[in-house]
């Protein structure tokens, strides 16, 4: 009995998926609000995926409360197209902390490349609109989804 129950908990588990890099460095413009290098941090769970962006150079331009910003993260797909990655997941941030949101969901094709540069961030505080976007590729490559 302990013997199937130990393989039904194998069938179970999740198969792990990988996308590459799992981070990739950004230099990001966003208006009169700042800008610099940023961290995109990918994870992928089988079609499902998120994104994490972090910047100690972009800074938040009023104090924040935990999961009040809502992110719309767009990435490029190799051969046309995109990929939307949106929530409202985010970390409380003093005016002048350094801006992360994420972790951001979104749907992925196995297969799939996704680059910042041509996409961009928009990011909703307290109702005024906040957009970033890349000022180059990023490196060391775009994510590529297993």
């Amino acid at each position: 009995m302990a013997g199937a129950l130990a393989v039904t908990g194998l069938t179970l588990a999740p198969t792990a998926a990988a996308v590459t890099p799992q981070s990739a460095t950004i230099n990001a413009s966003c208006g009169i609000f700042g800008g610099g290098t940023a961290t995109l941090t990918a994870t992928q769970s089988g079609g499902s995926a998120t994104m994490t962006l972090t910047s100690s150079a972009i800074t938040a331009p009023v104090p924040v409360a935990q999961d009040s910003i809502a992110s719309t993260l767009t990435l490029v797909r190799a051969g046309g197209g995109s990929v939307v990655f949106s929530g409202t997941r985010n970390p409380a941030m003093n005016t002048g902390a350094p801006v992360s949101v994420g972790p951001l969901p979104g749907t992925v094709a196995s297969g799939d490349s996704l680059e910042a540069y041509g996409g961009s961030l928009k990011m909703v505080i307290f109702g005024v609109t906040v957009t970033c976007k890349a000022t180059a590729p990023q490196a060391p490559g775009p994510f590529v989804f297993d």
